[in-house]
């Protein structure tokens, strides 16, 4: 396989000093045995996107490690002090993964270097707790280090700015205006780990979190007296779920809590859970299995960075999986139903979340509002509200299992979510009922609603890239009249402005069909796939099914 002159001239520079020896050592085995790896190690720079980093770990440039970390930080440190802060501060933690802490604590070096102060938790912590502490301790920005759900190769850098959402604009654009400047370690500012501005935070901060999640039970004195009358199964998918979830649910009085022994530890190598993510039926049957054996109430899942949530529901002896919409639309009913809300209650979704949610906020006069795909959306419009006070902030979901109750945390928090579900199943095993019952309710008062996501794989480096970018293109210039039968009457377009909402320019496209059902495609922001979403107005699978297919074959096919 020839090697492009440039990539050569990459790897060569990663041969010699300030590269350690470990790191020169990979590089030149991947020289000497492994072209193809080589070359998509060097032939780019791990993009810096609007949120952060996401990528596998390994020697190169287009790489997770401690050399392209440190870039990111110089980048960072520099927006930083462009803003001309008066004591600039940035909290920082890590999931479970391979390298977390030592990422985490080249960050924090590459910033203390800088003249920032830094607080880092001496142990991982979940992502919504970052947020948290961004806020708690006035801090101008923070990091975490995590890949969320992705496979044990990747690693990954998100950055949250002084509100305690992950960044957009404009600080978005301006960090990765001032990252793109760095291009050789000798523009990095380092110091070692014990510095005088490195303060690493334990058990005050957790006291604090938890503090902040009691004032928002809606029925305590139920919780505190009949809360252990409610069996949990519990899993963090070996992240690190496990040093808040159960902690928060105790707290709130739901302590009759077993464990997945198997998934109770962290462990970056994720051996029971290839892909731990909540989402993925395969990530859940060891605690399905153990809901039904201990016939328990709920299993509860979270995935590794403990910001997304999954959810089981016992029914009628049976595991019933409940899907990120469902959870979403009995989070919103309940708490229209339970608490006295204010006038200007509003509640937020991302665009490609169900319209059961909508449909069941404007019955109870909330304010619903949309936005693009992205939590950090949601933070943004919590915001937004806090300093205008237009509206105050009900209930925010997205249908990848990512919801925020309560306004600690400016991110999803599996945490809250947990221990909102639990309280909300009380209450109903209280009136004989379970989570899939009061679903059925909602559907017989607003409607079928059903909701599936298909994933088109692309494969990784440059070619997955180009081929996602041929066939949104494509597809943007040759719409689909119909979709497998059913007329296409509106099509939406976020990247002209073409859309009914007014949101920022997005590579995404909507197409209405006329029963109602609306499909959304749009590109991956974390890994080289398009995703078609099908929200359908009836209850036929098979039928959306056959829709999400007739997408994928005759607009897909790379």
């Amino acid at each position: 396989m020839h090697v492009p002159e440039e990539v050569k001239a990459l790897a060569a520079q990663w041969l010699k000093a300030p590269y350690d020896e470990e790191t020169q050592k990979e590089v030149q085995a991947l020289l000497e045995g492994d072209p193809a790896a080589l070359i998509d190690a060097f032939y780019t720079t791990v993009a810096f996107g609007t949120g952060g980093m996401r990528a596998v770990m390994g020697a190169g440039t287009n790489r997770l490690n401690k050399y392209t970390i440190r870039n990111a930080t110089q980048g960072l440190a520099n927006y930083i002090l462009s803003q001309k802060v008066a004591h600039p501060k940035v909290f920082i933690s890590y999931d479970s993964r391979i390298n977390s802490r030592l990422f985490a604590e080249e960050t924090a070096r590459v910033l203390a270097g800088n003249g920032i102060e830094v607080f880092i938790t001496k142990e991982l912590r979940p992502t919504p707790f970052v947020s948290f502490g961004c806020r708690y301790h006035g801090c101008t920005a923070a990091v975490m280090i995590t890949a969320s759900h992705n496979p044990p190769e990747y690693n990954g850098y998100k950055v949250y700015w002084s509100d305690g959402a992950q960044v957009v604009p404009p600080h978005d654009k301006g960090i990765m205006a001032e990252v793109d400047k760095i291009k050789h370690p000798d523009q990095i500012k380092l110091v070692p780990f014990g510095h005088s501005l490195i303060h690493q935070e334990g058990k005050d901060d957790d006291e604090a979190y938890y503090a902040a999640l009691m004032p928002l039970q809606n029925h305590p004195e139920t919780n505190q007296k009949e809360g252990n009358t409610l069996k949990i199964i519990y899993s963090p998918l070996h992240g690190c779920g496990i040093t808040t979830a159960p902690e928060g649910l105790k707290r709130w009085g739901f302590t009759n809590i077993s464990h997945v022994e198997a998934q109770k530890v962290p462990d970056s190598t994720f051996p029971t859970a290839h892909s731990p993510n909540p989402e993925q039926e395969e990530a859940l049957h060891l605690g399905i299995d153990q809901l039904v054996k201990e016939e328990g109430d709920l299993f509860i899942a979270t995935d590794p960075d403990a910001d997304r949530m999954g959810v089981v529901a016992l029914h009628e002896g049976k595991p019933v999986i409940l899907s990120g919409n469902q959870i979403a639309s009995l989070c919103l009913h309940y708490l229209c139903t339970t608490k006295s809300l204010p006038k200007n209650s509003a509640s937020l979704t991302t665009i490609v979340t169900t319209e059961l949610f909508k449909s069941i906020a404007e019955s109870f006069n909330v304010t619903h509002f949309e936005v693009l795909t992205g939590f950090k959306y949601i933070g943004e419009k919590i915001h937004e509200w806090e300093q205008s006070g237009a509206h105050a902030f009900l209930f925010g979901a997205e249908e990848s299992l990512g919801f925020l109750y309560g306004t600690h945390s400016r991110d999803k928090d599996a945490t809250i979510a947990a221990c909102l579900v639990s309280e909300m199943a009380l209450q109903l095993k209280k009136q004989g009922k379970t989570l899939v019952d009061q679903l059925n309710e909602l559907y017989k008062t607003y409607g079928p609603f059903l909701e599936k996501q298909l994933s088109v794989p692309f494969g990784g480096g440059q070619k997955g890239m180009e081929t996602m970018k041929k066939l949104m293109e494509a597809l943007r210039q040759n719409p689909p009249k119909e979709i497998s039968g059913d007329k296409v009457i509106e099509v939406e377009d976020y990247l002209t402005g073409k859309t009914k909402i007014p949101l920022p320019k997005s590579n995404v496209l909507v197409f209405r069909t006329e029963d109602q059902s609306k499909f959304i495609i749009r590109p991956s922001g974390t890994e080289p796939k398009i995703k078609i979403y099908g929200l359908a107005r009836h209850s036929n699978v098979k039928r959306l099914d056959i829709s999400l297919n007739f997408l994928k074959e005759n607009h897909l096919k790379g």
